[in-house]
């Protein structure tokens, strides 16, 4: 008597295989078809990315942590290397957390401006999802009562949408370079408030593809805040020495205020994409 078998499990629905190594190239097509249906269903053009550290703070939870710091140290008559490190660091969140206010500012802008538009869901605000500065520009949209997009990332310690996003638009990634091609593929314009190691890779990525012309499209890139980029990056430099061209600072212009920098990345949209009215 013959014994009946069990169909097998199609690939497409065996998960032990679809999260081994041998479907690493199914998973890396998946972080591009996703998003791609994703953008598709909610009619997202293009978008306005903001790039920056997940460390800055508010303002008033900064205020409130250097507060805390100097209670702790009421009544401390010497005070240590670490006492001192302490309050320094303190200060300088402090001192940082203008660039989440001014964020959040630049996004209700172009938010408010993008939503007056003919065409529905032109340059919405897109960051990395997680807290920081991209807590501020998603921040921003939803005051504006706008969409906004969160691509976040798998790290070991876990970075969480933070709750301004559009859940509709909150997507999660494992692969940076897919994460970041999804930054790039949309955007007509980028802005790069204060950050780290993460924040210059995404920033010299962009340079390096405009100056090279593997991007073909018009893009604006914003570098704000001046006094700390001229501390961390000497561009002048590098072209004094020969090793980019004079042309290639043309690349991007240094901003230092959120209304300012509204009205550039407004001016350079209107006149390099026709389409879009005042």
């Amino acid at each position: 008597m013959k014994k009946t078998r069990k169909r097998a499990v199609k690939a497409y629905n065996d998960f032990e295989f679809l999260n081994s190594p041998d479907a690493r190239v199914v998973r890396m097509l998946a972080e591009f078809l996703g998003p791609q249906r994703r953008f598709r269903q909610e009619r997202i053009r293009d978008t306005i990315v903001f790039f920056g550290s997940a460390r800055i703070k508010p303002r008033n939870e900064a205020a409130r942590r250097v507060r805390e710091v100097r209670r702790i140290l009421r009544g401390v008559t010497r005070f240590s290397r670490e006492d001192l490190h302490l309050l320094r660091s303190a200060e300088l969140q402090l001192e940082m957390s203008r660039y989440y206010e001014d964020t959040v500012e630049l996004a209700r802008l172009l938010t408010a401006w993008s939503k007056k538009l003919p065409e529905p869901n032109r340059f919405v605000v897109c960051s990395g999802g997680g807290p920081g500065i991209m807590e501020a520009a998603n921040k921003g949209a939803c005051l504006a009562k706008g969409k906004s997009i969160g691509l976040n990332i798998s790290l070991p310690h876990e970075q969480s949408p933070n709750p301004y996003l559009t859940n509709s638009l909150n997507l999660e990634f494992h692969y940076f370079f897919m994460r970041k091609l999804w930054f790039v593929y949309l955007a007509k314009a980028l802005v790069i408030f204060p950050g780290g190691f993460g924040t210059l890779d995404e920033l010299m990525e962009v340079l390096t593809l405009l100056q090279t012309d593997k991007i073909k499209k018009k893009m604006a890139v914003v570098i704000y805040g001046s006094e700390y980029w001229n501390k961390v990056l000497d561009f002048q430099v590098i072209a004094d020495y020969g090793l980019v061209n004079e042309d290639d600072l043309k690349l991007f212009k240094f901003i230092d205020d959120p209304k300012e920098a509204f009205e550039y990345l407004k001016g350079f949209l209107v006149k390099t994409y026709p389409t879009v009215e005042l």
